[in-house]
Order: C-alpha cells, then sequence, then structure tokens
C-alpha cells in the first residue's frame, strides 16, 4: 500500500501502537555521534589549555631583560587524531617557545606524544559483547567503529576484559546499601533481545534516590519482566545488602514487581510509572491529538499542588473524553 493509500485510509489503518518517536534513533545516530565528537574535541582542547596555563604559570618568574615572558605560546603541533570510545576525535597540542635561549617544553599529561588510543576505547567492548559480537569477531567490528587503529583485540585480549568486567559486576552488586536511606526507587524490565528457552530475557532494573537527593543504580539482574520470583530474588537481594524500606515505588503496571513488593518491602507505597501511563493514554488516540494531549497530561502529575491536579485532570476529561 502507499504512502497515498495510507493517508487516504485515514486512521482505519493505525499500526497497533502510533506513540509519535520523537526519537529518530537510526536518521539521528551519526549526527549525535558527530555532536559528542565535537564536545569532546572542545573539552579536551579546553583541558589542554588549562595544562599549559598550568605549565607556564610555572616559569611566571623567568623573564627577559625588558621584563617580558621569557617561555610564551608558539602556535600547536600538527593536528591528530586519538582513538577514543565515539570514534576518533581530533586534536591540537600547543607549544611553548623559551626565549631566552634556556629551553622549555610543554608536554601534555592527557595527550601525550605517543598515545593514539585512550582508555575510554574499552569502554566500547562491552557494548560491542551484549550486542552479540563474538570474542573472535571483536577486533573487525571495533575497527568498523574507530578505524583501523583498533588493534590488539585478539580472542584472548577480549576474553581476559570480560573476566574484569564480571568481577567488577560481582563486586559492585554485593555492596552494602545501608550507609544510606533510600526515599525513592524505580524499576523497569528492559528487552536485550536475547532468549532462554522460550523466554525472553531482560535486565531487571533498580535505581534508587537516598535522602541527599543522589540518584543511584542499586540492581542490575537478568530475569523475566513479568515474573513475580525474578522480581522477588532482585527485592531480596537488596535487602540482604542492607536497603531499607523505601518510601514509594515508581514502576510500569505490567510487571511482576507489585505482587514481589508486597512481600520484600510491604510499607512502600506504590506509584504507576507516568511515562509508561502516558504512552499508554496517547496509544489510544490519533497521532494528531497526541501532542496536545501530552501537555495535558504533563499539567496534571507536574502541577504543584494536589488541588491544581485535579484542576487539570477534570480541564482533560472534558477536552479529551469524545477521543
Amino acid at each position: 500500500m502507499t504512502k497515498q493509500n495510507d493517508q487516504n485510509q485515514g486512521y482505519a489503518t493505525m499500526k497497533k501502537s502510533n506513540v509519535i518517536d520523537l526519537s529518530s534513533r537510526e536518521e539521528n545516530a551519526d549526527l549525535l555521534t558527530d555532536l559528542i565528537r565535537q564536545g569532546a574535541r572542545k573539552l579536551i582542547a579546553q583541558a589542554i589549555d588549562a595544562e599549559l596555563t598550568t605549565y607556564l604559570e610555572a616559569f611566571s618568574e623567568r623573564k627577559l631583560g625588558d621584563g617580558r615572558a621569557a617561555v610564551v605560546r608558539n602556535g600547536f603541533q600538527p593536528e591528530r587524531e586519538i582513538q577514543t570510545g565515539i570514534g576518533p576525535v581530533a586534536v591540537k597540542v600547543p607549544k611553548v617557545r623559551a626565549k631566552d635561549g634556556q629551553g622549555a617544553t610543554f608536554r601534555s599529561a592527557l595527550v601525550p606524544p605517543y598515545v593514539r588510543k585512550t582508555r575510554s576505547l574499552s569502554a566500547a567492548l562491552p557494548w560491542l559483547y551484549l550486542k552479540g559480537i563474538s570474542s573472535g569477531e571483536m577486533e573487525a567490528a571495533l575497527e568498523v567503529l574507530v578505524g583501523p587503529d583498533a588493534t590488539g583485540l585478539s580472542a584472548s585480549t577480549v576474553a581476559r576484559l570480560k573476566r574484569e568486567w564480571a568481577a567488577e559486576y560481582n563486586d559492585w552488586r554485593a555492596r552494602r546499601l545501608d550507609r544510606d536511606q533510600w526515599v525513592y526507587i524505580w524499576a523497569d524490565g528492559i528487552y536485550s533481545g536475547l532468549r532462554a528457552e522460550d523466554v525472553k530475557l531482560c535486565a531487571l532494573i533498580i535505581i534508587g534516590v537516598n535522602e541527599r537527593g543522589e540518584k543511584r543504580f542499586l540492581a542490575i539482574e537478568d530475569g523475566v519482566r513479568e515474573s513475580t520470583q525474578s522480581w522477588r530474588e532482585v527485592l531480596l537481594g537488596l535487602k540482604a545488602r542492607g536497603m531499607n524500606s523505601p518510601k514509594l515505588a515508581i514502576g510500569d503496571g505490567a510487571m511482576g514487581l507489585w505482587a514481589a513488593l508486597d512481600e520484600v518491602y510491604s510499607d512502600t507505597r506504590q506509584q504507576r510509572c507516568w511515562v509508561h501511563k502516558m504512552n499508554n493514554v496517547l496509544n489510544r488516540v490519533p497521532k494528531a491529538v497526541q501532542p496536545k494531549m501530552k501537555q495535558s497530561l504533563y499539567d496534571i502529575w507536574q502541577a504543584d499542588t494536589q488541588k491544581n491536579s485535579e484542576r487539570a485532570f477534570d480541564q482533560f476529561a472534558s477536552l479529551y473524553d469524545a477521543k
């Protein structure tokens, strides 16, 4: 069916989910990477400039006969690229000149002369691994991302890195949580695309906010999103690590979390996630209505008082009841 025919059919051919997708991830991926790379280049330049300023300050007492500084900036070394986890980033390291003939050479600690690959390059490897790239294919896959300088990533190297990641993860998931009072927790299940027998697995995520307003990942465990047992194991793990009973838990409605929460943290109040709730509501109406309806929904849950929230709710009902 052509696009024109789709338009002529009106809403009769609406898909099961017609929520407007504002992300356009695939189309904007390269633009986003370029933007990040530009930002990285600017930050590196600022950091190197700060290094140079500190370096020159060390020679502030070194003067020429007429009182001018003896050690000064003197242009830049040739631009070169550093391989990073987001691809190659161009950098220019400044040079200095000693006018009094005593010599001075600026060396950036951030980008030494021999550096061609940053430590953060290794941060791209877990992403590739989780995407299903085998150890033997890792070097070729990374070369596509960051260029031909991605060498030294043999299968044995990747296997060693995987062991390091596993050790770091196990240390993290055993950390005590009783040093803070956890006020809110958010829970969600994020599907990975992997399957265990006939069940789609996902990462069960718990994010907490402590009494100082600091947000932290508390749990990242594999499991089944709709399974009460999976969420029970996650919550019992948190309890064993010393997490107190939070004031409020927020999550989607279609999870096994809520039954598990009643068992493990029965004092914790429960609230549907507004993001999921808004998507459910918007999914029931034509696309043309969604932008204004979305703003009306925001007005309900972002109201500063309960009275204003109820007023926004009544307004929403009167505007969109027919839809």
